[in-house]
């Protein structure tokens, strides 16, 4: 199968270098890579052209989570067979990595694949247990009849580290054109909806997470609530978020209570702050333009709107 790997970059800043060499490293090699940078002002570009990659500049401010990808993908070479994305943030953790992500694709059915990803070294005890939460140690291959048991969790997918087969992709007409986030786990929707299968692969291993703080909790969930409201379909098709976001909540503070319990304080008003974050996204349509760029993380999609 021919690969053509996909990384979207801005100011990856020191982990870029090691993405490289880690990346380098791998088993196999992608027959193509593609970096689309926005912008970026420090060496990013730099060191993609160095590493040989095929690099293509866009303004920072026409970046899209759904959009720049799908731009990506049509700059790659036609005769691609997968498409694997990652992030300039999540390091190969083992020279297995890429060659274990595309195993799956095996089985003709299989149009997905999700990797997992382990908290860096300097992860807090709350970005360890989502990790730890949202990327356990079993693989798992997932299809429209795992619905009524797993709810939304079937469409679960991240572009940080993934990998989709191209002639699926270009069938259900790739990633959404703009989105706020969660380009992935609409595209993985479809895909199950058509019959298709989506896996995960835990072998296929990343570092990657994020310390952030309650703020930026509050801000990531407004951007979920903004997007499940504007792709309602998935929770109608699904199943709301809720359930798991009752489950996640429990296993955080079991978690904690256990590991680091001096976090519980900081944990209950992170889940305070992403509670209301979502609720407010669900109902952005209500809230003054003035507010809405305050509540978001992601400001350049509002003002492509």
């Amino acid at each position: 199968m021919k690969l053509t790997l996909i990384v979207p970059t801005y100011n990856a800043g020191p982990l870029w270098q090691k993405w490289i060499t880690a990346y380098q490293q791998q088993s196999i090699q992608a027959d193509e890579v593609i970096v689309i940078d926005s912008s970026s002002q420090d060496q990013t570009l730099e060191l993609a052209k160095q590493a040989g990659f095929t690099t293509y500049l866009i303004p920072s401010a026409e970046f899209n989570h759904g959009g720049t990808r799908n731009q990506a993908v049509k700059l790659a070479e036609k005769n691609a067979d997968i498409l694997v994305f990652l992030t300039q943030d999540a390091i190969f953790a083992d020279i297995y990595a890429l060659e274990n992500l595309i195993k799956p694709f095996a089985d003709p059915k299989v149009s997905a694949v999700c990797g997992r990803q382990l908290p860096h070294l300097n992860a807090n005890p709350l970005a360890i247990h989502a990790r730890l939460f949202n990327y356990p140690e079993q693989s798992q291959i997932k299809t429209k009849n795992d619905i009524e048991n797993l709810g939304i969790k079937v469409a679960f997918m991240s572009n940080s580290f993934a990998a989709y087969r191209k002639s699926v992709f270009e069938e259900l007409e790739g990633f959404p054109e703009n989105t706020i986030l969660a380009e992935d786990m609409n595209l993985t929707a479809k895909m199950i909806l058509a019959g298709y299968k989506v896996a995960y692969c835990a072998e296929a291993l990343v570092y990657h997470s994020h310390n952030y703080s309650v703020i930026q909790e509050f801000k990531r969930y407004f951007d979920t609530g903004v997007f499940q409201q504007n792709q309602s379909w998935i929770q109608d098709s699904f199943g709301k978020a809720s359930n798991e976001g009752k489950r996640f909540v429990k296993s955080e503070l079991q978690f904690l209570l256990k590991n680091s319990p001096l976090w519980i304080p900081i944990s209950c008003l992170t889940i305070l702050a992403k509670f209301v974050g979502f609720k407010c996204g669900l109902n952005w349509q209500k809230i003054p333009t003035k507010f809405i760029s305050l509540f978001t993380m992601h400001k350049a999609y509002w003002k492509q709107q």
